[in-house]
């Protein structure tokens, strides 16, 4: 799975805006459909308060955070799955991410156009999430039809007919507009159909695009019924709905000074950004895990995939570590935060040796013994 999340929706209803604000970097935006054309990427840093804590300690030369990569994609609109509004340039951008992020617009203004001239967020997930299941729908049949050739030839068999019955689950469910992912696969078909590269198989989260006094509505325990319909939404589909205002983390983005911007965030009663909420669940939805380097030059964090073993991870680092892997001295960021030193880490015992089969945690400090 690509380490990387699309950011998708309607033209117009402030990918840009907060694409610009999680890169610090100005990605176009105008007030016209289509304006972003070609995608723009972004690496972005991954909050993590633990990383700030490790670096309290050993006060390193330079700390280092994990990132993911946004990609700002331009907007869909009703038909691309046919090509309209350059649709089918922009759904080849969206096979290439990981994961999606379908920004919602919840606030009403006459002066910013909507494509539909009317917001109704319920109306504008299903038209994104149509057009994504159709353009499935024409995959499906692409590969369908390559599978039943593959019948015909004997060594070829057993996988073709693997993966026609896995077609077989999803087709009804791209054809009613849902997504391929909510089909009950086995690992064995979802591994299948991994060439297939559906759009609707990608995790998916819904972004709620406020303005400030829908925010401040929200703090207060009214979200709005815009935010509600999105809410709802992706409580079907068993995901994540996250409110945040583009324009006001723009702003936010541009501040430097760490207790400046405390006291903005607090002025709509928040005690974080909504990006930082929003790439946390990106990565949590790409399934990863972050384990620490820790020491007076770096403090690091590092990605992994969960599952990952110590010599995986290791390999991370550098592929010497992984091919002369010989094992990994570990413990657990919250030891180091609790007994407040390595020596006494070892005297309370939770200082680990591990092998090759250890399945490094999320949060473990590291410490690689390896051959050159």
């Amino acid at each position: 799975m690509a380490l990387n999340c699309g950011i998708v929706g309607l033209p117009n209803v402030g990918k840009s805006t907060i694409f610009s604000a999680l890169s610090s970097a100005p990605a176009e935006a105008a007030n016209y459909p289509f304006c972003t054309i070609n995608p723009n990427v972004g690496i972005v840093n991954v909050p993590d308060e633990r990383l700030e804590k490790l670096s309290a300690l050993f006060k390193p030369l330079r700390t280092i955070p994990a990132t993911v990569e946004f990609v700002d994609i331009a907007g869909l609109v009703k038909g691309a799955s046919k090509g309209e509004g350059l649709g089918n340039q922009f759904l080849s951008h969206i096979r290439e991410v990981g994961v999606t992020a379908q920004v919602v617009r919840c606030f009403d203004n006459p002066d910013i156009i909507h494509v539909n001239n009317r917001v109704d967020p319920r109306s504008d997930m299903e038209t994104i999430n149509i057009e994504l299941a159709l353009a499935d729908l024409d995959t499906l049949a692409k590969r369908r039809e390559r599978a039943g050739r593959s019948l015909k030839i004997q060594e070829e068999k057993k996988n073709a007919a693997l993966v026609l019955g896995a077609l077989d689950k999803i087709n009804p469910l791209l054809e009613a507009g849902r997504a391929a992912r909510t089909a009950p696969l086995s690992s064995d078909e979802k591994a299948a159909l991994q060439d297939c590269h559906f759009i609707t198989m990608k995790p998916q989260l819904y972004l709620c695009n406020l303005d400030e006094e829908g925010m401040k509505a929200l703090s207060g325990g009214n979200p709005g019924a815009h935010v509600r319909a999105v809410q709802e939404q992706a409580a079907v589909e068993g995901t994540e709905a996250i409110c945040i205002c583009g324009k006001f983390e723009a702003e936010l983005a541009g501040i430097g000074d760490r207790e400046e911007k405390r006291a903005f965030l607090e002025e709509l009663g928040l005690a974080e950004s909504g990006l930082s909420s929003l790439i946390r669940a990106v990565y949590r939805l790409l399934g990863l895990r972050t384990f620490f380097t820790a020491g007076a030059d770096e403090c690091r964090a590092w990605t992994i995939h969960g599952g990952d073993t110590a010599p995986r991870a290791a390999g991370i680092i550098h592929s010497d570590f992984e091919r002369g892997f010989i094992k990994a001295e570990v413990y657990g960021c919250e030891d180091i935060f609790f007994y407040g030193t390595e020596a006494k880490i070892k005297e309370a015992g939770k200082y680990r040796m591990e092998g090759r089969e250890y399945i490094v945690q999320d949060g473990d400090v590291v410490f690689f013994k390896f051959n050159t």
